[in-house]
C-alpha cells in the first residue's frame, strides 16, 4: 500500500514538473514532440497523438508507426504532441525539439535550426521554458498546503501534551536521553513546539539538553558530532511521541475482535504487566507468543479484562489510533480560504528553508549515508489511504523536487539554467559537442547518486532483515 500511494504521488509529481515545461514551451510555440509519464525504454503501455482530425491509441507498443511522424504528417499536424505511458515509475520527459537533454543528443538535432526549435528561441523565453517545471512545482507545493489548511486546519503538538513522554532513536539515548523524555529546552531556551524543538535538535548545531524526566529538569551535554552520527546512522525517525494503544480498527480474522476487543478500547496491560504506549504493548505482547494472557483495557471508563490465547505471532490483529490529534490535546488552528493562502505560501517557503539547511547533513563524514532512494520515499507515506497525509507528502516530495532540479547539475533543470544564461551572457550559443560532454557528465553524476541512494536503502532493508 505504501508503495501504490507513494507512485500515485510520485506519478502527480511528474505530470504537474513535465506540464510545466510543455506549457512554456507552447506559449511561445516551441514543438513539444514527445509527453510521457513514466520512462518507455524497449516499449509503451500507451501512446496517443491526434492527425487527420481524430486521434490515434496505441497500446503495449515497441515501435511508433513511421505514419505518426511529424514528417509525414499535415503541415496543421506536425505541432500535435505524442502522448504516451511508459512502464518504469522512475520519472518522466518532454520531448522538446532543438534542445539536447536526456530524451536525445546534438545527433538528433535538425542540420539547420528551425523557428519552432527550442535552440532557436531568445534567452528569456528558454529561461521560461526550462523553469517551467520547478515553478509548477513549487506553486503546486504551495496551493497543496494552502488547501490543506483551508480544508483541514492545522495542528500544533505542544511538547508538553504528548503526556506519556516521547520514544528517542538510539543515537539520541547515546546522548542522554531517555525514553518517557520530554523536551524542555535546547541550549537553554525553552521549547514549546514538537516540530521546532525537532528542528532545533537536529539542525540547530545544539550543546546542552534539558528535559523533564518524572518530575525533575534534567540538563546534560550534546556531542559536537550528533549530525555526523545522525548521518551515519540515518535513522527514520529520531523522535516519536509515545502513544496509548487505543483500538481504532480490526486486521482481517482479527484475534482481539473474535475475544471481544471493540473499537475504542485502550489497552493498559497484559498478565497484570503494564503496557502504558503501543511500544510497551508490542514487546510485551511477543514475549508470551503462543500462550494464553489476560489483557486489561479502559471502555468508557471502566477497567476490564478478556483472556484469549495468542498465536505464534504474538499479535491480536489490532489497528491502533495514530492520529496525534485524537490522542492528545493539540493546538487547532481553523482557516478560512483568504486566511490559507498566505498561511500556505509561508509554510511552503519553511519547509523549502528546513529541506535546504538539512542539506548540510551531505557534508558530515559520513553525509552519503544518509542519501535515500525510493524505498525511503515510499516508507514516507501511510499504509492505509489517508487524504490528509497524502497531500502533506505529495506537497512535501513538490518542494524537494523543486528544489533539486535547480541545482546547477547539468543534466538537470538547474543546468541548463546555468547554460542560458551563459549564452545570455556572453552572445554566444554553447557548441553541441560541448552540450553533449556537459549533459554525459550530468547524466553519469545523477546516475551515481541514484545508485548510492537506492543502494543505501537496498543496505538498510538487508541489515533490518538480519536483525
Amino acid at each position: 500500500m505504501k508503495a501504490l500511494i507513494f507512485l500515485i504521488s510520485l506519478s502527480l509529481l511528474v505530470v504537474s514538473h513535465e506540464l510545466g515545461h510543455l506549457c512554456f514551451a507552447k506559449l511561445f510555440h516551441t514543438r513539444v514532440r514527445r509527453f510521457y509519464v513514466f520512462f518507455n525504454w524497449k516499449f509503451s503501455i500507451f501512446k496517443a497523438k491526434k492527425f487527420n482530425g481524430k486521434w490515434h491509441f496505441l497500446f503495449f507498443n515497441s515501435k511508433t508507426p513511421d505514419s505518426w511522424d511529424e514528417k509525414n504528417l499535415r503541415p496543421e499536424d506536425q505541432d500535435n504532441t505524442l502522448w504516451g505511458l511508459g512502464w518504469i515509475p522512475l520519472g518522466g520527459y518532454c520531448d522538446i525539439a532543438g534542445m539536447v537533454d536526456e530524451t536525445k543528443d546534438t545527433k538528433d538535432l535538425e542540420n539547420t535550426p528551425q523557428p519552432w526549435e527550442y535552440r532557436t528561441k531568445p534567452g528569456w523565453q528558454k529561461l521560461c521554458i526550462i523553469s517551467g517545471g520547478v515553478l509548477v512545482n513549487f506553486i503546486s507545493a504551495l496551493i497543496i498546503f494552502a488547501a490543506i489548511f483551508a480544508h483541514w486546519g492545522k495542528d500544533e503538538l505542544p511538547l508538553r501534551n504528548a503526556t506519556l513522554g516521547y520514544e528517542y532513536h538510539q543515537v539520541l539515548l547515546d546522548q542522554g536521553f531517555q525514553n518517557g523524555d520530554i523536551i524542555y529546552a535546547i541550549d537553554g531556551v525553552e521549547q514549546f513546539d514538537f516540530t521546532e524543538a525537532t528542528k532545533k535538535l537536529i539542525l540547530g548545531d545544539p550543546h546542552t539538553a534539558t528535559v523533564m524526566r518524572a518530575d525533575s529538569l534534567v540538563t546534560f551535554d550534546l556531542s559536537s558530532d550528533l549530525l555526523s552520527t545522525i548521518a551515519k546512522e540515518n535513522p527514520e525517525r529520531l523522535i516519536t511521541p509515545r502513544k496509548p494503544f487505543v483500538v481504532k480498527d480490526f486486521a482481517p480474522g482479527s484475534l482481539g475482535r473474535h475475544c471481544g476487543i471493540q473499537i475504542g478500547d485502550s489497552i493498559v496491560g497484559v498478565n497484570g504487566i503494564p503496557t502504558p504506549t503501543t511500544t510497551d504493548l508490542t514487546a510485551t505482547l511477543e514475549k508470551f507468543a503462543g500462550d494464553s494472557v489476560t489483557v486489561s483495557f479502559y471502555r468508557n471508563g471502566r477497567l476490564q479484562q478478556l483472556s484469549m490465547l495468542l498465536g505464534s505471532d504474538g499479535k491480536l490483529g489490532v489497528y491502533a489510533v495514530n492520529e496525534i490529534s485524537k490522542l492528545f490535546d493539540v493546538n487547532h488552528i481553523e482557516y478560512n480560504i483568504f486566511q490559507a493562502i498566505p498561511a500556505g505560501i509561508s509554510y511552503g517557503w519553511e519547509t523549502l528553508v528546513t529541506y535546504v539547511s538539512s542539506l548540510k547533513i551531505l557534508f558530515t563524514k559520513d553525509g552519503t549515508k544518509s542519501l535515500g532512494g525510493f524505498i525511503t520515499m515510499a516508507t514516507l507515506f501511510p499504509d492505509q489511504w489517508d487524504w490528509q497525509a497524502f497531500w502533506n507528502l505529495t506537497a512535501l516530495l513538490a518542494v524537494v523536487l523543486a528544489f533539486m532540479n535547480i541545482i546547477p547539475i547539468p543534466g538537470l533543470d538547474g543546468g541548463h539554467i546555468v547554460i542560458t544564461l551563459w549564452e545570455m551572457i556572453t552572445r554566444k550559443p554553447v557548441k553541441p559537442k560541448t552540450l553533449d560532454i556537459i549533459q554525459n557528465i550530468g547524466m553519469i553524476l545523477l546516475l551515481l547518486l541514484l545508485v548510492i541512494a537506492n543502494a543505501n536503502d537496498i543496505i538498510k532493508v538487508v541489515n533490518d532483515w538480519l536483525r
